[in-house]
């Protein structure tokens, strides 16, 4: 088994060090070497973190978009997106998706209700769901609902292809069972 994953950011962030000790190894990639034709990188899993969509913390929404048909070709082609929320008010933030899925921008403090009989319930395994960060919900999706708070969705999975999505706007990082999980594999995908 191979744990490995990409997390896509202007600069390293802390959140590398957290997966690289939950025993994945984990390649920084910027939105330049993401929107670029010629990189070439294998990995189990890409991870897009919270505030992509906001110009005031990352540059990364463009170049999410200009890569939009290679990270589809990933993911059919059997490998892994984790996705966070956009931490905007842009409805198009998550234009560059594979499926439709639109955001309501909110952050608060909230009781969770996970299914527990999805995989992806490991996620908030290290938390306690009666009050954990979310900023904002999805308010149109495809897919399956992991978790909702307050009746809305905050966590769906999507498969596509041979491979799936999780977009989450749960605001912690996930349990450390989740992402050995979610970025280990028989073997990587071509990015």
């Amino acid at each position: 088994m191979i744990s490995r994953s990409a997390l896509l950011w202007d600069q390293k962030i802390v959140f590398t060090r957290y997966i690289e000790d939950c025993g994945v190894a984990c390649e920084h990639m910027t939105p330049h070497m993401l929107a670029t034709p010629f990189f070439r990188g294998r990995f189990i899993s890409l991870i897009v973190p919270t505030g992509f969509g906001n110009p005031e913390f990352s540059n990364l929404l463009p170049a999410l978009r200009a890569a939009a048909p290679r990270i589809n070709r990933f993911v059919m082609s059997g490998g892994r997106l984790l996705v966070f929320g956009a931490a905007c008010d842009n409805v198009s933030a998550y234009d560059w998706m594979p499926f439709q899925l639109t955001y309501n921008h909110l952050y608060r403090s909230c009781r969770i209700e996970i299914d527990q009989s999805h995989p992806c319930s490991e996620f908030l395994s290290d938390y306690d769901p009666s009050c954990v960060e979310c900023d904002g919900y999805f308010t149109t999706y495809e897919g399956d609902v992991i978790a909702r708070a307050e009746g809305y969705p905050v966590m769906i999975e999507k498969e596509v292809g041979k491979g799936k999505i999780v977009a989450s706007t749960i605001h912690e990082y996930p349990s450390r069972s989740f992402v050995k999980e979610f970025c280990t594999a028989m073997g990587e995908t071509l990015f």
